[in-house]
């Protein structure tokens, strides 16, 4: 409650919730959009369209942080909030395929200049460490209730109506978002560490290239996006081909992975103040290894039942809210405060580089070559990256603070040390 009783972070949060739900009605409606206009080759058509996404989030995401000090962020995010909105209108009036990849690249690139910046904005907020540790899971809460009801929401619209309604229903989102943010009291960035752009771009992967611990992140995101890639790009043609379902049954088995979410990250917040960051993160990354073996198992053989698939993509849910969770509190704990900014733009686009490589995989390879060998791929992929996390990560000696020479520079400050202290 003490968090909530900042104003500006409560309509903030309040904002996230909003859009987030409308990004989830908008995210099963894009999927039946696909299997309308495609059919069995929905996955590819899904799979295509999120690889255009994912570029977008790599290539954008550093421009923007590079950008960020120069503009009023309050506006900045309003603004892009607007444009979100009216692209997303456009998307129940395509009829051909290619016109799917003209406008998400379109949201997508609105999307990846909008999170990295309201990500920064919220450590600028709530400055106090503990509360800022609860903001981390207040957020995380936010995105798998948005992953579980969702699609529960969708479920019953569908019931009554055409999925190109949820595409109204984000659109709302997106302009309520805008409006709970134009009250908000937003701080300007602080100056960068940097003054030329290019620096700007390369100063957060830098970052992460020379810091044990961000070394161990960029792994675990190849974990996630390996285990992530069989539920976001898969699920519609897996429930509709194999196991025969409806389009609600869709929407019902991805709420089965937010389920999962929604159940770790409910009780993170205590584990994280009595086991470490690495600790939490890795046993994730263990879960979602397994999580795809099973996946790998259902379809080999032949056990694809509605029992097993449900408990598969809650064993997913939940592996992927162990990794993400505790992510922000490692990044804040390894950079002094003018490198955040640069830090949390380069990790989100080295996240979104990992679903880069595993959207295909899930989307055309799936379509190609059946779901065995995709699933076989990203299962070994997902192993790769656990043990990757392991060595890279040590147990002992990765805690360090990253220092970027810079006449903005400070000490780190004590509660900045103990950040740190508690994430690695």
């Amino acid at each position: 409650m003490r968090l909530f009783a900042i104003r500006d972070y409560r309509h903030l949060f309040s904002a996230q919730i909003i859009a987030l739900f409308g990004t989830g009605l908008a995210t099963v409606a894009l999927g039946l959009l696909a299997y309308e206009l495609a059919g069995p080759r929905a996955g590819m058509v899904l799979g295509t369209a999120l690889t255009v996404k994912m570029v977008m989030y790599v290539v954008i995401a550093p421009l923007a942080a590079a950008y960020v000090d120069r503009f009023p962020r309050r506006t900045l995010l309003i603004l892009l909030d607007v444009v979100r909105a009216a692209v997303v209108l456009a998307l129940p009036l395509v009829t051909e395929v290619w016109h799917i990849y003209v406008l998400i690249g379109l949201l997508q690139a609105a999307s990846a200049a909008f999170t990295p910046t309201f990500q920064a904005v919220i450590p600028d907020i709530v400055t106090d460490e503990s509360d800022y540790t609860r903001a981390l899971s207040a957020s995380q809460v936010a995105s798998t209730m948005e992953s579980l009801l969702s699609p529960v929401l969708a479920a019953v619209a569908l019931a009554f109506m055409s999925f190109n309604w949820l595409f109204l229903g984000t659109s709302v989102g997106f302009l309520v978002s805008a409006l709970l943010i134009l009250p908000t009291r937003i701080p300007e960035a602080r100056p960068s560490a940097h003054t030329r752009v290019r620096d700007k771009v390369a100063a957060g992967i830098r970052t992460f290239l020379r810091t044990p611990q961000l070394r161990g992140v960029m792994a675990l995101n190849l974990v996630v996006a390996a285990a992530g890639s069989i539920v976001v790009v898969n699920t519609v043609n897996y429930v509709r081909d194999e196991l025969g379902g409806s389009q609600s049954d869709v929407a019902w088995t991805l709420a089965a992975s937010g389920s999962g979410t929604l159940l770790a990250a409910l009780v993170l917040p205590r584990v994280l103040r009595r086991i470490t960051a690495r600790s939490v993160m890795v046993t994730g990354a263990g879960v979602l290894v397994g999580g795809t073996i099973a996946a790998v198992t259902l379809t080999t053989a032949d056990l694809a039942t509605w029992t097993g698939t449900a408990i598969v993509w809650t064993v997913i849910g939940i592996g992927m809210a162990l990794v993400i969770t505790p992510t922000g509190n490692v990044l804040r704990a390894s950079v002094e405060p003018n490198a955040i900014p640069e830090v949390f733009a380069a990790q989100f686009s080295l996240s979104h580089l990992a679903w880069l490589i595993t959207y295909p995989i899930a989307g055309w390879l799936g379509t190609n070559s059946g779901f065995s060998l995709a699933w076989s791929v990203l299962a070994t992929l997902a192993g790769a990256g656990a043990v990757a996390a392991l060595l890279l990560w040590p147990r002992h000696g990765g805690r360090q603070v990253a220092t970027v020479p810079s006449t903005h520079d400070r000490p780190v400050s004590r509660m900045d040390r103990s950040a740190l202290s508690k994430a690695a």
